[in-house]
């Protein structure tokens, strides 16, 4: 009996026991702030090498397989079983950026493009677009958007755990506007 009473009253080995029930909730929320971090310091490198991407394009003679061939050198260290997206969109004018094309002649039903309505073709593509947007770098003078999306795996596998996604994605834009060392073409062309 009164080995019984000792061993109940025994209070060593009680820490390890409260660590335990502890311990996963410490481990998880580290591992979520490792997580956080990680992605905030791949935003940051990410918004680096798109600015420079922006500055050689506008002042530098730089092809646009040259910028990508430069923005994926500056992520090659995150590009492991990632995949690299860049998009660069060339608009007139800053005030054309993400922005449908002008319907010039509108037809029932009203406040939106339907066949039969005159547009005014910004890309030059031959049909009626809600960005007005041209693929590429554009000529002189145009505001261009550039584009870089980088999706990664999660540096931890918290995502399987928790019923996330197993990568992360980052996405990073700038506008600029080129430079004026040539010429530029500004006809737009109205389209029925």
């Amino acid at each position: 009996m009164m080995r019984l009473r000792s061993i109940a009253g025994d209070e060593r080995g009680a820490t390890i026991v409260e660590f335990a029930f502890v311990a996963p909730v410490l481990v998880l929320t580290l591992l979520g702030l490792f997580d956080l971090g990680y992605k905030s310091y791949v935003s940051s490198v990410l918004q680096g090498a798109l600015h420079e991407a922006a500055r050689l394009a506008t002042v530098g003679n730089k092809t646009d397989a040259q910028l990508d061939t430069n923005t994926r050198a500056r992520l090659r260290d995150f590009s492991r079983g990632s995949t690299i997206a860049i998009a660069r969109k060339s608009y007139a004018d800053f005030d054309g950026v993400e922005v449908p094309e002008v319907i010039t002649s509108d037809t029932a039903p009203f406040g939106s493009y339907n066949s039969g309505d005159c547009y005014q073709d910004a890309n030059n593509n031959n049909s009626y677009d809600l960005d007005r947007g041209a693929a590429g770098g554009g000529q002189s003078e145009d505001a261009i958007h550039y584009q870089v999306t980088i999706t990664y795996p999660r540096l931890f596998p918290l995502g399987s755990l928790m019923g996330l996604p197993t990568t992360e994605t980052v996405r990073s834009s700038t506008l600029l506007r080129n430079q004026p060392y040539g010429s530029r073409n500004t006809g737009i062309v109205v389209r029925c």
